[in-house]
């Protein structure tokens, strides 16, 4: 899904930039081709985040249990 939407509006940016004839709309088109990089780059770092998070969580809970068998 993320893919897919990040795929549809570079396409749709870059579509604008083609088509823009004046200065004035390049500039406007790549600047929000540039806001939408840098909102596409937070939510794969959130999404990246999260992931990390998981990982730590689930390598603590196999590092308990392997730990309270190694005491019994």
């Amino acid at each position: 899904m993320e893919k897919f939407t990040a795929g549809l509006m570079v396409g749709a940016l870059a579509g604008a930039l083609v088509v823009a004839n004046s200065y004035k709309m390049r500039v406007l088109v790549k600047k929000s081709q540039d806001e939408m990089k840098a909102k596409l780059d937070d939510m794969i770092d959130e999404k990246i985040e999260m992931l990390e998070k998981m990982s730590a969580q689930k390598q603590t809970e196999e590092d308990t249990k392997s730990t309270k068998k190694a005491k019994a």
